[in-house]
């Protein structure tokens, strides 16, 4: 498996958002790290690597004048969260995005994403692999 090669800021998020996936409705997570390529959700169930996901997030509005934007992800990797051995920690990739809700996104990033590093002692860099 190749390393990551994170090059941007990442930052945990201080706002709760539901991440849902658009086709069935059914919540995938909660976001807890986010960067300009990817993010990281807590999951309430293991999911599959690599697969790709429709995924909708329901937006404030301090962030946009619309209630969600939908986009595609795909999740590179999944752990049992370490404190929570019922939960588990998903990163996920950004694969399409409109230009529009891109820019929403690195709204919810300078708003929302704390700097500093999560207790899981991995750097502060982004969700970006090659």
């Amino acid at each position: 498996m190749p390393a990551e090669k994170r090059k941007l800021p990442r930052r945990n998020f201080s706002y709760y958002m539901r991440l849902m996936d658009e086709s069935s409705g059914q919540l995938v997570g909660h976001l807890t790290d986010i960067s300009t390529g990817g993010f990281k959700a807590d999951s309430a169930i293991a999911l599959p690597l690599n697969t790709d996901f429709r995924l909708r997030i329901e937006l404030s509005n301090e962030v946009a004048a619309k209630n969600a934007m939908i986009f595609q992800a795909r999740s590179r990797w999944c752990h049992t969260d370490p404190i929570d051995p019922t939960s588990f920690n998903v990163g996920f990739q950004i694969t399409s995005m409109s230009a529009g809700d891109f820019e929403i996104f690195l709204r919810m990033f300078e708003k929302y994403g704390v700097q500093g590093n999560s207790n899981t002692g991995k750097s502060t860099e982004d969700y970006r692999w090659r």
